[in-house]
């Protein structure tokens, strides 16, 4: 049948073919070929042998490979199909019962069987297969037994199978479960690492944000920056500070800082100053220049060393630490410096002094204002009252 004969039941004698073990599988056309030359042209020639191989069956009752006295699982209401699969029986003698009774194979109802098929086995046998078919599966056909029977002149044998409801598998259901809220989480941590700076700025702006503990302190930031820089770098550096910084913390976000030459009154100790307003700020803010040194940061050494005791040891106050520019060279700066950029690291900024540098929705100013405290959600008594009291409290310095 146009097939290779391979394997080891094959063997060629001479011109013979020897098949062992022959079943009733290896009947059918076999073909030999071969050449030949006549007057000095080659020719091709081949030719067909029939082989038909007769089998006596065994003499033994019919076998049912399935069902096996089993169960499946099914829903209400939905179709259901299964074969019995049988070896050896006559093809009118197999057959379905429920209940006691025929399940007829012509009569299209709820539940029918098929017409079987029928095919040979290696051994001779006749292979035939009955279909159950139950179009909608009603509450009682659950816990019934559906039997299949065959039989031959040799004998009868019978297998049934049984409806059950199906078990909700929970074992299923938990890993689904627990695999789709990793990925969520997996996702929402992605996104909250993305969008984190925006999310808590957010937060802190929608009114369900909780309103934040008094703590008795004026200031938001104390800011601390060189001031021994020179050409271009002091340039940017004053700017920033004094007109940059303010601008954009304080007028546009509602922040209250503290910068010395700008808050502090004339003849007052700067040492006793920087003392008190550390203690009353929730931020230290120390701001370099491109251009700062270990020279430049010893002008103001009394006033760095306080600001730096109290924010690191005695109160615990959060640092920011802003680079004017790229500051390529740590080396030379104080021991404190060096321990806060490499704990807290660096906010960079690379702007110029254009409009749009001053808007508070840029990258730089929401990472600043990421890492400033909430601010103080006051009633419209207490922003009233709050100017009288600054005026007041500076009038009795003065």
């Amino acid at each position: 049948d146009c097939q290779l004969l391979e394997g080891r039941r094959f063997a060629f004698l001479n011109s013979d073919l020897i098949i062992f073990n022959v079943t009733v599988h290896d009947q059918g056309n076999y073909t030999c070929e071969t050449t030949y030359t006549y007057n000095g042209k080659q020719y091709n020639i081949s030719r067909d042998i029939r082989l038909t191989v007769e089998v006596s069956p065994p003499k033994r009752p019919p076998e049912i490979s399935y069902p096996i006295n089993n169960s499946i699982e099914v829903e209400l209401g939905s179709q259901v199909t299964v074969d019995c699969n049988t070896t050896g029986a006559d093809g009118y003698e197999v057959f379905w019962t429920g209940n006691g009774v025929y399940i007829d194979v012509l009569y299209m109802s709820r539940i029918f069987a098929s017409p079987y098929k029928e095919e040979t086995s290696y051994d001779g046998r006749p292979v035939h297969s009955v279909k159950l078919v139950i179009s909608e599966v009603n509450s009682e056909d659950y816990e019934q037994p559906f039997v299949c029977q065959a039989s031959n002149a040799f004998g009868q044998v019978a297998s049934y199978i049984i409806l059950k409801h199906r078990v909700p598998d929970t074992q299923r259901w938990l890993t689904g479960g627990l695999l789709s809220f990793l990925i969520l989480t997996f996702i929402t941590l992605i996104i909250y690492k993305v969008f984190k700076i925006d999310l808590v700025l957010w937060y802190r702006d929608s009114p369900c944000a909780f309103a934040s503990k008094e703590d008795g302190k004026i200031y938001d930031a104390y800011v601390l920056y060189t001031k021994s820089t020179g050409g271009r770098s002091l340039y940017r550096l004053e700017t920033f500070v004094r007109r940059i910084l303010p601008d954009v913390l304080e007028q546009q976000c509602g922040y209250n800082l503290f910068i010395i030459g700008r808050d502090d009154l004339v003849g007052e100790a700067v040492i006793s100053v920087a003392d008190e307003t550390v203690k009353q700020s929730r931020r230290l803010m120390i701001i370099l220049g491109s251009e700062a040194s270990s020279s430049c940061l010893s002008e103001d050494a009394s006033e760095q060393q306080l600001a730096m005791y109290n924010a690191l040891i005695r109160d615990g106050i959060q640092v920011i630490l802003i680079e004017i520019d790229e500051v390529h060279d740590y080396t030379s700066m104080p021991e404190s410096i060096k321990y806060i950029k490499q704990k807290h690291g660096a906010i960079q900024w690379k702007g110029d002094f254009a409009e749009k540098s001053c808007s508070p929705n840029i990258r730089f100013w929401k990472y600043v204002r990421y890492q400033m405290p909430s601010r103080k959600k006051v009633s419209y008594s207490e922003g009233y009252y709050l100017p009288l009291m600054l005026n007041s409290s500076a009038a009795k310095k003065s």
